[in-house]
């Protein structure tokens, strides 16, 4: 039990930090950590990670405020978005079949793995 703590702790500090750094990346390391790792279903891994980067979200927003570095007009625009991507999102998490699920999860890492590769 001690162990699986400090995996779900350590996952989570690096997961923050990528996210923090990076401005995104949390969810890349914290579902394959929980679905490969821990061995979670698909459907709770990535409802579990999108809590988790709430959080890490929250506090990054915080200090990024403190130093001036957030664009307001954007963030509104692009949070409305986000808020009705993540409701279509969630209710499409829930409905497909987990292989497909995996599938886009995978073109989506090697996606971003190639764009950040080649810039």
């Amino acid at each position: 039990m001690k162990k699986e703590l400090f995996f779900e702790c350590f996952a989570g500090l690096i997961a923050g930090v990528v996210s923090g750094f990076f401005g995104a990346g949390g969810g890349m390391i914290l579902v394959p950590f929980l679905t490969l790792i821990l061995k979670k279903e698909e459907v709770e891994s990535r409802a579990t990670t999108i809590l988790c980067i709430f959080f890490m979200v929250l506090i990054s927003s915080i200090f990024y405020y403190k130093e001036n570095s957030i664009d307001w007009d954007v963030a509104i625009k692009a949070s409305v978005g986000g808020i009705i991507g993540g409701i279509l999102g969630s209710k499409l998490l829930i409905k497909l079949d987990k292989k497909v699920l995996k599938m886009f999860f995978v073109i989506l890492l090697i996606y971003s793995g190639v764009r950040m590769i080649i810039g």
